[in-house]
């Protein structure tokens, strides 16, 4: 057995823990660029939301001593916006950054310092559509406090991009990119509305399950996806159904950090293989893709090992997951199934077709998809009718 783990350099959770912002950023630099995404206008961000819960960031480290600026990130993050923001930090001579928000907010302010302490381009560095360079120096100081529960961008190695003129989601990836901190405070997730709830939720949800039925899981993110799972599936209902239920926030920013600590250990599969090339072809959310997905990814893998590896062992985890997330001893795959589907009707996901997508386009999808690094991962090799039934399913 071999296998490596990396993660944050420091994680701290708790109820109340963004105040350790304060303590920490004077040790990694003066000049700070806070990464943030906008909420309701371009003046209104989740720095003013949280100012609101009565901590006010910008201030408290002003009176430290600290100089900041903000970078405001109104949409998924994409090639343009990073390279935007790296001219920003040059211009303000930025030592330090912090991502606060959803996965744009972070994955964009973890690029940034990325490509800062790299020479190059961002294209230069990018998988698929650019020349796939290696990122050799260390990030610049990096701070990621997410106040979503669901894309887990607090601890991953990578940052998923969208290139307009190629209309395809990639990944900026490299060990060097990892947050020097991260804060997870379920506090802050309290005010996000119950469709955000429900979309990141699913993605959080999606990234328990996956990496446990990879190819390569190992013995810590099986235990992190175990605990993942139990925790995601009997709260993300009641956070939905109550944002201020502060108990179900706290499972869900647990099954969030767990879902990233995984799935930047081991592999994810089929329903993240869709969701990269799916979300920069009809820009619709990400979580609501996944969750389209998920249901029919696990119907159709499952057949396919039955069909032509039944003695993979991820057949019986799949049944293993099923016995978490319905928390029946005695539940089957199928089971699993239909406890999915009927979570994604309750929390009011649309199908694919939603967003746009035509069968005429599952040729192209599924071409794009298939060379994917999640896809690799799937626990068996899908062939093109299975995806093709698995995105006609989804529709």
């Amino acid at each position: 057995m071999d296998f490596n783990f990396s993660t944050a350099t420091k994680i701290v959770f708790g109820r109340s823990k963004i105040k350790e912002i304060v303590k920490a950023l004077p040790m990694m630099g003066k000049h700070v660029l806070i990464v943030t995404n906008k909420i309701k206008d371009p003046e209104y961000t989740n720095i003013d939301s949280i100012r609101e819960q009565g901590f006010d960031i910008e201030n408290e480290l002003h009176s430290k001593g600290l100089e900041t600026q903000r970078f405001i990130v109104s949409s998924e993050p994409s090639i343009e916006l990073i390279e935007a923001g790296i001219a920003f930090a040059k211009k303000n001579n930025i030592e330090v950054l912090v991502g606060i928000g959803g996965g744009s907010a972070i994955d964009s302010a973890k690029a940034i310092s990325a490509i800062l302490a790299n020479s190059g381009d961002c294209i230069d560095y990018l998988e698929v559509i650019g020349k796939g360079k290696q990122i050799t120096k260390k990030s610049l100081p990096f701070v990621a406090v997410p106040t979503t529960s669901g894309t887990g961008a607090e601890v991953t190695a990578n940052a998923v991009l969208s290139s307009q003129e190629h209309n395809v989601k990639v990944s900026l990836r490299s060990p060097l990119m990892i947050a020097d901190l991260a804060i997870i405070d379920p506090e802050l997730t309290m005010s996000v509305p119950a469709a955000i709830t429900a979309s990141t939720g699913l993605d959080a949800l999606t990234q328990v399950i996956e990496p446990f039925v990879s190819k390569v899981p190992n013995p810590i993110t099986d235990s992190l996806c175990r605990e993942g799972m139990k925790r995601a599936s009997r709260s993300l209902g009641k956070a939905y159904m109550d944002g201020s239920d502060i108990e179900a926030r706290e499972d869900m920013s647990v099954a969030s950090l767990f879902g990233g600590m995984s799935l930047a250990n081991a592999k994810l599969g089929a329903v993240h293989g869709f969701a990269g090339p799916l979300g920069g072809f009809y820009h619709g959310p990400h979580g609501a893709i996944c969750a389209a997905l998920l249901a029919h990814v696990v119907e159709i893998n499952v057949r396919a090992m039955k069909e032509r590896d039944a003695d993979n062992p991820n057949l019986e985890r799949y049944t293993e997951v099923a016995k978490i997330i319905t928390n029946n001893p005695k539940a089957t795959v199928e089971d699993g199934v239909r406890w999915i589907a009927d979570l994604v009707k309750t929390l009011k996901i649309k199908g694919l077709s939603a967003y746009g997508m035509k069968e005429e386009d599952f040729p192209h999808i599924i071409e794009m998809s298939a060379v994917s690094s999640s896809m690799k991962g799937n626990c068996i090799e899908l062939t093109q009718q299975e995806m093709n039934e698995i995105l006609s399913k989804a529709m």
